[in-house]
């Protein structure tokens, strides 16, 4: 009698970073990420797209948002292939503003969910008594 062992290599890591409310905390973050990511050995064909999700879900958080906000990455990764999840967690909406934000040229804000959609293989938002999680998995394979 012959007995099949389960061989599957499951490997899992977790990452979580209070995002501060900041001039440059995108561009901290983002590099804080990608010193994350090289340590876990993330699949190189899913960084950079990483990093831009990350990017925008952050940037999301802290100009559309009350704080806190928090940032989490899981990565999981199961016989070679992985996925990981960049998850950003805020006290919910901020009041309208009545000016634009200082800052943001408006050629160029409002395209991150379209960015979210396109380099994630699923994403969403989570509404909780705590205030929205929008969350992005990026497979490999």
């Amino acid at each position: 009698m012959a007995i099949q062992l389960d061989t599957l290599v499951r490997e899992a890591c977790e990452h979580v970073c209070p995002l501060p409310h900041v001039a440059g905390a995108v561009s901290a973050v983002r590099r804080r990420v990608g010193a994350v990511l090289a340590e876990w050995n993330v699949s190189p064909e899913i960084v950079e797209d990483s990093l831009l999700v990350v990017s925008e879900l952050v940037t999301n958080a802290l100009i559309h948002a009350v704080p806190p906000a928090v940032l989490r990455l899981s990565w999981v990764r199961l016989d070679g292939a992985g996925t990981l999840r960049v998850e950003v967690t805020d006290a919910g909406p901020a009041l309208p503003a009545v000016q634009p934000v200082l800052g943001l040229d408006p050629d160029e804000h409002g395209r991150g969910e379209e960015i979210v959609h396109a380099l994630a293989a699923r994403h969403g938002i989570r509404a909780h008594a705590g205030g929205f999680s929008r969350w992005a998995d990026l497979v490999t394979h």
